[in-house]
């Protein structure tokens, strides 16, 4: 209002020429002032002053935040050929507009040309004469200019146009600011929403890959990345890559930064790292920092302690974050840090159930099942050696040794009911039938395992890790939506990929009521995304049921 008013002020004691056209201002006023998207208002303020000055051509530059240039520049007048003639949009650096950024003051020019302060126009540019330069500020300070040129009347801008201008200028600052705060509070909202987002889907009981795989997800699409990285600490004490929501993520899950980079320091001691360009910022040393730009490397902290770090890098070229993007996105990296440790406090408390109905099942299969079976076998035999038929003992002989089979294969599920996280021996073969005993106790029945080709010693760490972590959203997925009574449970290392590289291939095939029409399909996308990042394919069938009944999940990746 103070603005407003000492505007309106500056009218008093003008010329009848002047007076005549307030109506006018006054419409330009009202019409600027309308609605409350920045870039929807800075598109009608350069129309409303091109109109009101009857200017050919308008423009807005907005000052970057170092005030050393441009950050953006809103045109009107100038045609999209002729913009793709022009090319790059002026930064700001030098000529009058660079004048204007560090002098912000009215400018009238009847020839700009002629000024010793302009620096020409790039070719395909169209001629400019005439030229009105006037500051915008808003609450105080400069928020940018507003450039008119080229009278339609090819005359020159009068000190009533300057007036005109001026007061239009002020309430342009106005409605920007009301612009500005509307687009902030709208930030601040949608960042908010995605921290929910990310705790609600975290404490739903989420694995803990597919739970990184939640924050990259939602940190790319709340910063407006090209990609949302999560990495944790290494052996060798510098940061991996595990979690990537990308266009195309392949080459990105598995790269290593060394502990000697410069930033690893930083980041594992809880600090953030800004990068204005990853591609060319010494500080970033691995390949794929060449395929982005302006990235933020925040530090995923809670209580003290860091679980890893959260990088959303930008395409090259594009926008470097404001400061009101870094500070959001450094309390949602916090937020979700929080979330991570409270879901892995939860998945413990559930691990620990497990464990405990794990442990009862064994001493109940041990004690009871297995003698009740012994005891049957024991009168099978006393029965077979009483018959006098032939084929009755050789049938009762071939029942007894079944028993025997059961019993060693009961034996060899009691033991891995029994066996600890820590005692489980690393090879892929007993991790998968772990993660299969560690089903079975929810499905209520053991699902089939077979393995073709050496399975420990050709699947690499990184695709064996994505493997068990496919296999466990799979067996997941079966439990909780396909009523399946039996599963069966494949991995091949000997497979050709399509692009003639050798793979691997896991097939988890069930007799339920397969895949319905609609409903959500996250789980077959987690499955999708986790074998794209590593250069292979996910895809989906008839089961095992009658008729095809049910589904099958093929799951592909470079050994």
């Amino acid at each position: 209002m103070d603005a407003a008013t000492e505007a309106t002020r500056s009218l008093r004691g003008l010329s009848s020429e002047l007076t005549a056209r307030v109506p006018q201002l006054l419409e330009a006023m009202r019409t600027v002032g309308a609605g409350l998207e920045l870039h929807v208002t800075l598109d009608r303020i350069v129309e409303t002053a091109a109109e009101l000055a009857d200017a050919r051509y308008a423009a807005i530059g907005i000052i970057d935040e170092a005030r050393e240039g441009l950050s953006d520049f809103v045109t009107y007048g100038v045609t999209p050929r002729q913009h793709e003639r022009i090319g790059a949009l002026p930064d700001g650096h030098k000529g009058l507009l660079g004048a204007l950024i560090h002098d912000p003051k009215p400018l009238r020019l009847d020839d700009l040309t002629q000024d010793a302060r302009s620096a020409g126009f790039p070719p395909g540019h169209p001629p400019m004469r005439t030229f009105l330069g006037v500051p915008i500020r808003v609450q105080g300070d400069i928020f940018g200019n507003l450039y008119l040129t080229e009278k339609r009347d090819g005359g020159v801008f009068s000190e009533e146009d300057l007036h005109m201008v001026r007061v239009l200028a002020t309430e342009a600052g106005i409605a920007i600011g009301n612009a500005r705060l509307h687009a902030a509070t709208r930030q601040r909202e949608r960042w908010i929403d995605g921290s929910v987002a990310v705790t609600t889907e975290l404490l739903a009981g989420s694995d803990v890959d597919d739970a990184l795989a939640v924050v990259a997800e939602q940190a790319r699409k709340l910063a407006d990345s090209a990609a949302g990285i999560v990495l944790l600490p290494d052996e060798a004490g510098g940061l991996e890559i595990v979690a990537v929501s990308a266009d195309e993520p392949a080459g990105i899950m598995g790269t290593q930064i060394p502990n000697d980079s410069p930033v690893v320091e930083q980041l594992l001691a809880g600090e953030p790292v800004f990068v204005d360009d990853s591609a060319t910022d010494p500080r970033m040393v691995t390949d794929i920092a060449q395929r982005f730009g302006p990235s933020m490397m925040l530090p995923l902290k809670s209580g003290g302690r860091v679980l890893g770090t959260l990088s959303t890098p930008r395409a090259r070229g594009a926008r470097p974050f404001t400061a009101a993007e870094r500070t959001l996105a450094t309390q949602f990296a916090a937020q979700a840090a929080l979330a991570l440790v409270l879901a892995d406090a939860q998945r413990d408390r559930e691990r620990l159930a497990v464990y405990e109905d794990r442990d009862r099942i064994a001493r109940d299969l041990h004690d009871l099942v297995i003698q009740r079976l012994f005891a049957t076998g024991m009168i099978l035999e006393s029965a077979q050696r009483r018959t006098i038929v032939p084929e009755v003992a050789h049938g009762v002989g071939k029942a007894v040794d079944e028993l025997d089979v059961t019993i060693q294969e009961i034996r060899t599920a009691i033991f891995a009911l029994q066996q600890g996280p820590a005692e489980a021996p690393s090879g892929l073969r007993t991790r998968v039938l772990r993660e299969i005993g560690t089903a079975a106790v929810p499905l209520g029945f053991q699902p089939s395992a077979g393995f073709i080709g050496a399975v420990d010693s050709r699947v690499g760490e990184l695709t064996g890790k994505n493997l068990i972590a496919a296999l466990r959203e799979a067996l997941s997925n079966a439990f909780r939506h396909s009523q399946a009574s039996r599963i069966e449970v494949v991995v091949d290392a000997t497979i050709r990929l399509p692009d003639g590289t050798d793979g691997v291939r896991l097939t988890v095939a069930d007799d339920g009521i397969g895949i319905p029409d609609s409903g959500r399909r996250s789980g077959l996308k987690n499955l999708a995304n986790r074998a794209e990042s590593l250069g292979g394919s996910s895809t989906y069938g008839p089961g095992l049921g009658d008729g095809g009944t049910g589904t099958t999940v093929r799951w592909e990746a470079p050994l």
